[in-house]
């Protein structure tokens, strides 16, 4: 789906929330289709717009999309509703630790019926090798984005060596009520890493 079309499909009343007033077309689904990525950041709220991007985008293709979070690593839903999201078509699984996270990541990818499953580990997450290499297998071979979304600095590990694309995420405020997220590539697989990604947001209630 190019930029235009991704624009014109967001609901014409949205005016609140994070709501998109650029959409360059670097930042799409596919950079992530049937691979294992991550998205981390000091600010987590750059981390999930970024995201809500990605779920907004699956949602249009008609892409079923899960989030897995602990609770105390959770969105705001009138956030994600702000953008446009369908969050009755969002279904959330609440995990007790990191290690459940990915077991259950494993069942919704091994099932072929997701076009992108979101995996919210918040601080100080690292997934085993083992979890890596299944969910790799997997995403491949159901062409399943699976996206891991992390609380820390860009310099810090990334979860996990098998990790295809690493994304570190910033927030910088702008006037009115404005932020600008950037996703710095660290790490690409495919293509050579260190593109960046900008786009402008209207911030939450909340941020103002």
């Amino acid at each position: 789906m190019t930029a235009d079309a991704l624009q014109a499909a967001l609901p014409q009343g949205v005016r609140r929330g994070l709501e998109v007033l650029v959409a360059p077309p670097s930042w799409q689904l596919s950079v992530f289709k049937g691979r294992l990525g991550e998205i981390s950041g000091s600010h987590a709220c750059a981390v999930l717009t970024l995201a809500f991007r990605l779920v907004l985008e699956a949602q249009r293709q008609g892409q079923p999309v899960a989030w897995v979070s602990r609770k105390d690593s959770a969105f705001y839903p009138p956030d994600a509703a702000g953008v446009g999201i369908d969050l009755a078509a969002l279904p959330v699984v609440w995990t007790p630790a990191p290690r459940e996270t990915a077991r259950v990541a494993d069942y919704l990818v091994r099932s072929g019926a997701f076009g992108l499953v979101v995996l919210d580990y918040g601080e100080n997450a690292r997934m085993p090798i083992a979890a890596q290499s299944r969910l790799v297998g997997l995403a491949k071979k159901h062409e399943t984005a699976l996206l891991c979304l992390t609380e820390k600095e860009g310099e810090h590990p990334s979860l996990g060596s098998l990790v295809a694309v690493r994304v570190d995420a910033t927030r910088k405020e702008r006037l009115g009520g404005r932020f600008r997220c950037e996703a710095h590539v660290l790490k690409d697989k495919r293509r050579k890493p260190g593109w960046t990604h900008a786009e402008v947001f209207r911030g939450p209630d909340g941020l103002h």
